[in-house]
């Protein structure tokens, strides 16, 4: 196709039907001074090799990338070229939202592959087609809760995504809530059962978001205790080495799914995990993908559940969601078919062994320590003894991107600067951040 589609009889059709006599009367009506005229002072055309080793030649002026020891809800994990292979194929990168099932049937069964994975490495049966992303998951756990038990109440653990918390409290405002956080005791949240009042949903993160590994029994068993529901924000990259929400009794289970198949992209865009048990399939967010068979006998699939039912029901309808991250879902799907349980299980075990290791070295650092003596998971908390932002800022021109200051979410840990490790990190890197940090702390 021409990449300038249009004839010499098309712009003349065009120019008649206006009554203009030639191109750039189209623009007569601009000020002057922001039209341009005369020779633009463009270089001589290049040919397509020229242009490539042009660009080629632009792009090795930048410097050189940080190597990411952020977290925080983004992460830095590998990931493999046959996601972008297949999530850029115009079956899939053009589609928007499958409502007329005969012919999306392969993003629909894409679709029911990702929930099936999800449903898998949750331990919960029940997973929707993703959601825009994990804070907004979070909160339609929440508001799930509330319409199931018919309470105000809600308890969230300090250690609940920051994010999160500010997403749910505001959403309370609006639906005349009642909040109740939970402190952290030496990292752990330490869950009151006499808080008051009774709680449509207990809610907590697993590892919580200073990386802490917390007790499932103890906030499972004071929900159902309560009569609430226990709702777990979880990372799906440590499902393949510790407990899962549903084998831990969780009824819902929601989480951030950006390290599954999707980059960085300076936070977004992500998508929203989101899963649940059988009992509450009925209030289920957002869309539900299944399958059934033709009168052929062949698989067919289709959207079973979606609350687009909000149409006709308005105020009753179960959540505003209506449509979700397709596109980043397959990714997801994806990235966890290409790693299979063997590989998830060895991302997370490389993460937390290297995690173990990074905490050894720059603890061994004057001045810096461990906020929480407490076990972590690939994600650990530092308190360091000058002001975080100047060791972020500090670090960045050593080549490293340190982690997330925690003051501003934590002012009871004004040194704090939350570390993440993931598999991608090598021994020298690590070990380069440990000489770079003592580095920092030593001219502080």
């Amino acid at each position: 196709m021409d990449f300038t589609p249009h004839t010499d009889a098309d712009v003349h059709a065009m120019l008649t039907r206006l009554g203009l006599a030639e191109p750039n009367d189209l623009f007569a009506h601009l000020p002057a001074e922001v039209r341009v005229s005369g020779d633009l002072g463009l270089p001589e055309p290049l040919s397509e090799l020229e242009l490539m080793r042009h660009i080629d030649d632009l792009g090795a002026r930048n410097t050189p990338g940080l190597i990411c020891f952020a977290g925080g809800g983004i992460y830095d994990h590998y990931l493999p070229p046959v996601v972008r292979a297949l999530t850029l194929r115009p079956e899939f990168v053009t589609s928007y939202t499958p409502y007329q099932a005969e012919v999306s049937q392969g993003v629909l069964q894409a679709l029911f592959e990702y929930q099936s994975m999800i449903a898998a490495i949750t331990g919960l049966p029940v997973a929707n087609a993703s959601l825009y992303d994990g804070a907004s998951a979070g909160l339609e756990a929440v508001n799930l809760a509330v319409g199931h038990t018919g309470r105000k109440g809600v308890w969230i653990s300090r250690g609940l995504h920051p994010h999160t918390r500010e997403i749910i409290t505001t959403f309370a405002r609006a639906r005349e809530l009642q909040i109740v956080e939970h402190p952290m005791v030496g990292g752990r949240t330490a869950w009151a059962p006499d808080a008051g009042p009774e709680p449509a949903a207990v809610v907590f993160s697993q590892p919580n978001h200073l990386g802490v590994i917390e007790d499932y029994d103890a906030a499972v068993t004071l929900a159902h205790g309560a009569g609430a529901l226990a709702i777990a924000e979880v990372d799906p990259m440590l499902l393949g080495i510790i407990r899962s929400p549903g084998a831990a009794g969780c009824d819902i289970a929601f989480a951030e799914g950006q390290p599954l198949g999707n980059p960085m992209s300076f936070g977004g865009p992500v998508l929203g995990l989101f899963t649940t048990t059988m009992e509450l399939l009925r209030r289920l967010p957002g869309r539900l993908v299944g399958q059934t068979f033709d009168r052929e006998g062949r698989p067919a699939y289709t959207l079973t559940l979606r609350t687009r039912e909000q149409d006709i029901r308005r105020e009753k309808a179960s959540s505003n969601i209506c449509t979700n991250q397709t596109l980043n879902a397959i990714a997801a799907a994806v990235h966890l078919a290409w790693l299979g349980p063997n590989g998830l299980v060895e991302v997370g075990r490389q993460s937390m062994q290297k995690a173990r290791y990074l905490a050894h070295r720059v603890t061994e650092i004057r001045g810096v320590k461990l906020a929480v003596e407490a076990p972590f998971g690939r994600e650990f908390p530092l308190l360091l003894p000058l002001d975080p932002d100047d060791a972020v800022a500090a670090m960045a021109d050593r080549g490293f991107l340190a982690g997330v200051p925690l003051s501003g979410d934590y002012p009871e840990l004004p040194g704090g600067l939350l570390v993440a490790v993931t598999e991608k990190r090598t021994r020298h890197q690590l070990d380069s951040y440990a000489e770079a940090l003592e580095k920092v702390v030593s001219d502080a």
